[in-house]
């Protein structure tokens, strides 16, 4: 092959992979501005329902703008439908979505409930980073794009430098060009300020790597699971002893990362953003760039992405890894529950399966029907016993003891009047009789059964009223004694009774006339 036929089929395969051939489609336009409608810098992932009724909506909308949009063959009811209405040429969200699966811009997978769930490519994310880039306005050439390429290229030639001493005479003169730099500051100077024109550059530059990350995360997700379905396969037609499958296996799971370039990439990047103390520090550097004057002129949308640099970093290192520990447990479960003998006598049924057909096939005309049950026949299985016999179920209960009537004593209404509240009756009629010149002689007066503390409320309750008992500064003590003979003493006020205590018709207090 000539130089021209080696150059063409390298150009020819570039163009045939997905990313390019989904923007050269005379739709192209369409199916992108749906993508990063749908799929915002925040959203990665969207539920299948939700996706087809969005793409449905957003490609009906630009049809009616006059865009031209991509066609999607309908279901034979759901054309015959549509065929009566008016809008005949709505286009189906869920026929469009599986065409756009099919052309690898998108995944379907299951979320961690179990609904379905779609998230673009990395040939979808790489197409939109390329319409980013050259939809901004930026200079091919700047002067930040230079020295980051002069910084990046003396940077690696200290590294790859093999001579100790010269590493040395690098390090000298770094130190050097520092401690100047501080000497100028620490003797007053103002630091160099940077205009807002070059500080918007070096911006662009930083936005244009930033933008592509994404993609390359899911580059690095899809390799894993491209090496994730290989492995499997490849496990599944195994036919060696199982003591070579488990050695073979469990070297290559060793070395996942490193049988691929993406994964050998992927590897030296997360030893660098695994420190904490990095991503930290860039943090604070991008709050230090948005500080910075020229950020007023950044849109919301601009300082939010510019923002969220480290969590693109985090997500993208989670999503691998996500990708991976799944990879590793489905080489674990297939180890664990491999059998090759069983894998052997389905593959041996399936063979004859085939032959059987192939043979009806060769033998049988256009028109000839073979009876075939799409259920298998129910299996008339008898009523197995669901419990066994247990003895205790047959037993007689115990009988019922009869209740003991001689538990409680005998109550009467003396015992019960002895334990209840206090005798207002007798109360009433030693306060009236006249006899004692103040109430605490007149309690005192009472028998020992009247005296009982409880009687101490009711004689409270008849003297409510008299000011001499309502406003007394001291109080006497009334000596009472409880049912069971035990002497208490309590102290309070006493009313004075040397006017006779009129009777009146209230039964419940003594009024003072």
């Amino acid at each position: 092959m000539t130089d021209v036929d080696l150059e063409y089929a390298r150009v020819r395969a570039v163009l045939d992979r997905p990313t390019l051939r989904l923007m050269s489609r005379p739709t192209s336009g369409v199916v992108l501005a749906v993508f990063r409608t749908v799929f915002d810098r925040d959203v990665q992932y969207v539920p299948a329902d939700r996706m087809h009724l969005q793409v449905e909506e957003h490609v009906t909308r630009l049809q009616a703008t006059g865009a031209r949009v991509p066609a999607s063959e309908q279901p034979a009811p759901q054309a015959q439908a549509q065929a009566q209405a008016p809008d005949e040429n709505r286009p189906n969200g869920r026929a469009l979505c599986r065409e756009w699966v099919t052309a690898q811009w998108l995944v379907r997978s299951n979320s961690p409930d179990g609904d379905e769930q779609y998230s673009l490519t990395s040939h979808a994310l790489e197409a939109l980073s390329l319409v980013d880039a050259l939809s901004s306005d930026r200079a091919l050439i700047s002067e930040s794009r230079l020295a980051m390429i002069v910084d990046a290229v003396h940077r690696w030639a200290a590294r790859a430098e093999p001579d100790p001493a010269v590493q040395i005479r690098r390090l000298d003169a770094q130190i050097a060009e520092l401690q100047a730099e501080r000497d100028r500051l620490a003797s007053g100077d103002e630091p160099a300020v940077v205009d807002a024109d070059r500080m918007r550059d070096g911006y662009t530059n930083i936005t244009d790597l930033i933008r592509q990350l994404p993609s390359d995360f899911k580059r690095v997700e899809e390799a894993v699971a491209s090496m994730h379905r290989a492995i499997v396969e490849d496990f599944r037609n195994e036919v060696r002893p199982i003591g070579e499958i488990l050695d073979d296996y469990l070297a290559r799971t060793d070395t996942l990362m490193e049988a691929t370039p993406e994964g050998r990439a992927f590897e030296g990047a997360f030893e660098l953003l695994r420190d904490d103390a990095l991503l930290l520090r860039l943090r604070d550097d991008i709050a230090t760039i948005l500080e910075h004057p020229f950020a007023a002129g950044l849109t919301a949308a601009e300082r939010r992405t510019f923002r969220n640099t480290v969590s693109i970093l985090r997500q993208g290192i989670e999503d691998v890894l996500a990708q991976r520990r799944l990879l590793t447990g489905t080489l674990r479960d297939q180890i664990v529950a491999h059998d090759v003998v069983r894998d052997r006598e389905l593959d041996a049924v399936l063979r004859s399966v085939n032959r059987r057909l192939a043979a009806l096939m060769d033998g049988g005309g256009a028109r000839d029907r073979v009876p075939l049950e799409l259920l298998p026949p129910v299996a008339e299985v008898g009523t197995l016993r669901e419990r066994f016999y247990d003895p205790d179920t047959e037993a007689v209960p115990p009988l019922i003891e009869e209740p003991d009537d001689d538990v409680f004593e005998e109550l009467d209404v003396e015992s019960l009047r002895r334990h209840g509240g206090p005798l207002l009756a007798e109360l009433r009629t030693v306060l009236r009789s006249g006899t004692a010149e103040s109430s605490d002689r007149a309690f005192h007066g009472l028998p020992p059964e009247h005296r009982r503390p409880v009687e101490l409320f009711g004689l409270a309750h008849l003297l409510t009223g008299r000011p001499d008992f309502e406003t007394a500064a001291a109080t006497v003590p009334h000596h009472t004694v409880r049912p069971d003979g035990t002497a208490v003493t309590f102290t309070m006020p006493t009313a004075d009774l040397a006017p006779p205590v009129p009777s009146g018709d209230d039964d419940d207090t003594l009024e003072a006339r």
